[in-house]
């Protein structure tokens, strides 16, 4: 198990629930359209908000955005993404991010990283520290190559550096926008450093095959215990990579309250509408999915939506609830057992009902 950061009220690794996290795509240093836009990241479910921090207006801009969001209840910590210079991380600290994000390969050196460490730590805040093939030491370059070895020894190579400079609230970030090259430095890291992780895919792209890549890779070192926070990037709105998180995490069972409805994929025994009553729920339990995962309910609730009798109850008996349809009708059963018998109409109604009373 990785060690616990604490990342304003969130808290990242040592058994934590797996944090989602995105990246504002407003300039920062337009205070307002920030703080609307993570406003509703932070509706929509996100727990960590990055801003790019090109110059110091927009580190400056940190404090106004912290400012708006407390006036609107909002309270969502946000990460400085600090590229280049380092006077702009220390501009970012003081004007309250909760959080540093780093490359230290293209800082400037030791001693600025070193200036950014000493102002972190008094802060009491983490520092991100990420990594690309960019910003790959020579020598590590001659020794493996612009490959997944040599991405892994940099980030403990400088994890190593700042944990020296007495500072251990670290997270490790190394993506790449290729999956097995993600998941490669995602699994060499998990065996050689108990600081947590972010996970990743960048510059997944756009769609549906942004998203496909996002959910093999993250899913992938999820399903091996590994990572602590999680962001899908994808180009466009990031309110969708928050959606396409949560996706990710309900499906391998890592979002606490969620709804997981299942559904059989149908063939020509079914008599009923399956795909608009699955659609219709699925949609109609977004609601009632936020309200459980806010409201602190761990367990994920499994609702089964089956066609016919070969898939349901038996095949769905594992179900905390859900129908098996039969011709206009459909047995409505809890864990196996069979309770009630309703019309094709009565469906959509039946399965909100015990939703709700969940």
């Amino acid at each position: 198990m990785s060690r616990q950061v604490k990342c304003g009220s969130v808290l990242i690794g040592g058994g934590a629930p797996i944090s989602i996290q995105s990246m504002t795509n407003t300039d920062t240093r337009d205070a307002c359209a920030t703080a609307a836009q993570i406003h509703a990241l932070a509706d929509a479910g996100c727990d960590i908000v990055r801003c790019a921090i090109p110059d110091l207006q927009a580190a400056e801009a940190i404090r106004t955005i912290k400012q708006q969001l407390q006036n609107r209840g909002v309270s969502i910590p946000i990460v400085a993404d600090i590229h280049f210079d380092y006077r702009l991380a220390i501009a970012a600290i003081e004007n309250g991010a909760d959080k540093i994000r780093i490359n230290p390969g293209n800082i400037g050196g030791i001693d600025r990283v070193s200036a950014v460490v000493t102002k972190a730590r008094a802060a009491k805040i983490p520092i991100r520290i990420g990594v690309n093939s960019g910003s790959l030491e020579k020598d590590l370059i001659e020794e493996f190559g612009r490959t997944p070895d040599a991405l892994a020894q940099s980030a403990l190579r400088w994890t190593e550096k700042i944990q020296k400079m007495g500072f251990a609230d670290i997270v490790i970030s190394v993506k790449s926008s290729d999956v097995r090259e993600t998941v490669t430095v995602g699994r060499a890291l998990s065996r050689a450093t108990d600081c947590p992780l972010h996970l990743g895919v960048t510059e997944a792209g756009v769609g549906e095959r942004a998203l496909i890549k996002s959910a093999v890779g993250i899913g992938a070192l999820l399903l091996d215990g590994i990572g602590d926070t999680i962001r899908v990037s994808l180009t466009g709105d990031p309110i969708n990579e928050v959606a396409a998180a949560r996706s990710i995490l309900s499906g391998v069972g890592l979002l606490p309250g969620a709804i997981d409805i299942i559904s059989c994929p149908t063939c020509g025994r079914c008599r009923v509408d399956l795909p608009r009553i699955t659609a219709e729920v699925a949609a109609k339990t977004a609601v009632l999915e936020k309200a459980r995962i806010e409201s602190g309910i761990r367990d994920i609730l499994t609702v089964a939506i089956m066609g016919c009798a070969v898939n349901g109850p038996g095949e769905a008996a594992h179900a905390d609830l859900g129908v098996a349809c039969g011709d206009g009708r459909a047995v409505f059963f809890r864990k196996g057992k069979i309770e009630e018998n309703v019309s094709e109409t009565e469906i959509i109604s039946l399965i909100l009902r015990e939703i709700s009373q969940c």
